[in-house]
């Protein structure tokens, strides 16, 4: 089954790569379109709540399909949209690109979820997520430090043309190599909506808007926050972002194993992890070394809590896994958005870049309080989430 996962790797790798690559061009993108960096960091927002908005919406549509044909058509509106934001000619006709692209992200990885843990045994279910996710993390060693470095050599149009050949590669791949044959409960979604009123699913998309808002608050601005205040050049902040996703990759598959391990205690305990390293980086982010070993540090810490959220939610959303994995995907959106807003809004306000971090502390606090309340909700219940979740499937 590992050519199915590899086809979804390829399709998130391409999402990621075009999710996250605009933080790095934010410079170029602020003076080609002649805004202010805050007003350039509104197109991260603008698509998180393309995502927000767009899961839910996508979820009931494709509902009856099968799964391989809506994965085929999540991902060629993913090429389109991005083939609008090379073409756009000002800024709102960006932001509009970046929405339609954006609609095809939440169904995409919330489907690509579920399909990824039908494929393999129960107990490598979080492995198997971790995996798809896997493509992600690539983006961020690769797609997104190449993608700076062409904008930054070629114009930063030039990243969004070559996302779109990522995308019609990733098109291929799912038609390829994904099988038809994949089940699905195709009953009434608005009726699954229900899935809502349990709290231990709330908990666990409470987890993923403060993990996500955590890391936005900061990333969103991460390319001027190095060049202004550590004092990197833009072709070495391009190489920190490497070195970001090489640390994100290995948090991506440390949290598929530590899930599969015993998830709400790892959990727990990289919430606090990241607010460590983030209270750290405030002091660290002055020094060139100090300032690099720290993100990469929090690369590891940051992506950890995808794969172990994202089976957090499948698991206590009993009979309505695509749904609540799907709506998952706007909840992580949903952070980066606010995390996006919060930070452009604290330097509107006339704080530092370097002073970020400690409100990406004080969401991974948060995080961490909503672990502790949903494993004392578990305890008080005796219920054991996840623990049939195989014969529930």
């Amino acid at each position: 089954m590992q050519l199915p996962l590899l086809a979804l790797a390829m399709a998130s790798f391409g999402i990621g790569t075009t999710e996250f690559v605009i933080m790095g061009l934010l410079p170029e993108v602020a003076a080609d379109l002649n805004v202010s960096i805050p007003a350039a960091g509104m197109l991260v927002t603008g698509y998180a709540l393309g995502v927000v908005i767009g899961a839910p919406i996508v979820a009931i549509i494709t509902n009856s399909l099968p799964r391989k044909a809506t994965l085929i058509g999540l991902a060629s509106v993913f090429v389109l949209g991005n083939f609008l934001c090379a073409v756009a000619p000002d800024y709102w006709t960006l932001m509009g690109a970046r929405v339609v692209t954006a609609f095809c992200h939440g169904a995409f990885f919330g489907i690509g979820a579920v399909v990824a843990a039908s494929l393999v045994p129960p107990r490598q279910r979080a492995s198997a997520i971790a995996l798809m996710f896997a493509g992600l993390t690539l983006a961020n060693v690769l797609g997104v430090p190449a993608g700076t470095a062409l904008g930054q050599a070629m114009g930063w149009r030039s990243t969004f043309w070559a996302v779109v050949i990522i995308g019609i590669l990733a098109v291929a791949a799912i038609a390829l190599w994904v099988p038809k044959a994949i089940p699905h409960s195709s009953g009434n979604i608005l009726s699954e909506f229900k899935v809502l009123k349990r709290p231990q699913v709330l908990y666990a998309m409470g987890m993923s808007v403060l993990a996500s808002a955590s890391l936005f608050t900061v990333f969103t601005y991460i390319a001027p926050l190095l060049r202004e205040v550590t004092g990197l050049t833009p072709h070495t902040v391009t190489l920190v972002l490497v070195l970001f996703g090489v640390g994100i990759t290995i948090g991506n598959i440390l949290g598929g194993k530590l899930a599969d391990w015993k998830l709400m205690p790892s959990l727990m305990g990289i919430f606090i992890g990241l607010a460590v390293i983030l209270s750290v980086m405030v002091f660290t982010v002055p020094f060139e070394y100090a300032a690099i070993v720290t993100v990469v540090l929090w690369g590891v810490l940051v992506f950890a809590v995808v794969a172990p959220i994202q089976t957090r939610v499948v698991d206590a959303a009993v009979g309505a896994p695509n749904l609540a994995s799907t709506l998952n995907q706007g909840a992580f959106n949903l952070g980066n958005a606010s995390g996006a807003w919060i930070g452009g809004a604290a330097l509107t306000l006339g704080m530092n870049y370097a002073d970020l971090p400690w409100i990406g502390a004080a969401l991974a606090l948060g995080g961490f309080a909503l672990c502790f309340a949903s494993q004392a909700l578990e305890r008080r219940s005796g219920e054991v989430i996840g623990a049939a979740v195989g014969a529930a499937e």
